[in-house]
């Protein structure tokens, strides 16, 4: 049952309920063009790019990417020099993304609502983790690297 409590499963939950809000309650409210259709595309392949960089960097290390078990490596190479949790800011692009295709306006309000559940559920218990685990390793990373960006 902890596969269920996964970020992806938590990014498919925010997009089926942002999916389900453009099918059933509009209120004729819409940002529909050219220009968002570039931009959701943009969003959903950045956010993309961004997770693949950030697990091959995990994979190169021979470490876990799952939220929930302590990594044997901290790693701070890659993409890991710009951002502490680039998988997560992946999500929160993807989510944005898939928003903006499905034209659903309200759902907008959702996006802070996901960094918040990916702070309070992933991020805060990992850094713990890593905090535990690495020490002063961790504490110079945190020091260095923003969390998000």
């Amino acid at each position: 049952m902890r596969w269920i409590d996964t970020p992806p499963v938590w990014l498919a939950g925010f997009a089926f309920l942002a999916w389900l809000q453009a099918r059933s309650v509009g209120f004729g409210l819409s940002l529909a063009s050219g220009f968002t259709d570039l931009l959701s595309g943009l969003l959903i392949g950045g956010g993309i790019v961004i997770a693949v960089l950030a697990i091959a960097e995990f994979r190169r290390r021979k470490t876990t990417v799952i939220p929930h078990e302590t990594p044997s490596a901290l790693v701070q190479s890659g993409i890991y020099t710009r951002s502490r949790n680039p998988i997560y800011v992946g999500d929160v692009l993807i989510l944005t993304g898939l928003i903006l295709r499905f034209d659903a306006v309200l759902s907008l309000a959702l996006i802070p609502v996901f960094v918040w559940v990916l702070e309070r559920r992933f991020i805060l218990p990992e850094e713990d983790r890593l905090r535990r685990t690495f020490r002063a390793d961790f504490a110079r990373y945190e020091r260095k690297t923003r969390r998000w960006i």
